[in-house]
């Protein structure tokens, strides 16, 4: 499946019903969902959503945690966890899964390449609410950069929303990951459709 388009997360620190929210992304029309929970994965809820996204013919990916992601589609990893983990059997673990690496700067681009990364997730590109530690906006230029570091699809990270899309695909990213745009819509499913007809629109 290719890496492009609207890339939602599932973040437990934003919902109390992942299954319904993920229910409404993939009604929405997106096929690549992140499962994003910073106090612990539940791995009998990741075995439950890959059952949903499995369904619907998406990507699950986990954050984090390698034994969750051998239930689901991949593992995203930020520098912090890469720096603890041996990227050699790191690739043999995941066994043909997806492994995706937060970067930053094009230097760690380039290093995330080098260890195999299928995909990076580059931000924030705006102020986020959803990471305390997110460091300053990158904007379009500082996205440029790091997309022209590396030759793996790039998602675009942090504080987007729909009136940011025309501002990152001009950055030349192949994704948009959203978070909280849409798990804090009074309509999440309506607020996924506009998201994908956007990015659709804009891209076509």
């Amino acid at each position: 499946m290719p890496l492009r388009g609207i890339y939602a997360l599932v973040d437990a620190g934003l919902t109390a019903r992942p299954l319904a929210l993920l229910e409404a992304i993939l009604a929405g029309g997106v096929r690549i969902v992140q499962y994003r929970a910073k106090n612990g994965v539940d791995r009998t809820l990741v075995a439950r959503l890959h059952e949903l996204t499995r369904a619907a013919s998406a990507l699950l990916i986990v954050n984090d945690d390698l034994q969750a992601a051998l239930d689901a589609d991949g593992l995203h990893v930020g520098q912090e966890d890469l720096a603890l983990l041996d990227a050699s059997a790191l690739r043999v673990a995941l066994s043909g899964r997806l492994l995706g690496v937060s970067c930053g700067t094009p230097a760690e681009a380039r290093a995330a390449a080098r260890l195999g990364a299928d995909y990076l997730g580059v931000g924030p590109y705006a102020r986020t609410v959803t990471k305390d530690d997110a460091g300053d906006p990158l904007g379009i230029e500082g996205m440029r950069e790091v997309v022209a570091a590396s030759s793996a699809p790039v998602a675009a990270i942090g504080g987007i929303g729909r009136d940011q899309l025309p501002g990152v695909v001009r950055s030349g990213v192949s994704m948009a990951a959203i978070a909280s745009a849409i798990a804090l819509a009074p309509d999440p499913l309506g607020m996924t459709r506009e998201l994908v007809t956007g990015w659709n629109a804009l891209t076509a």
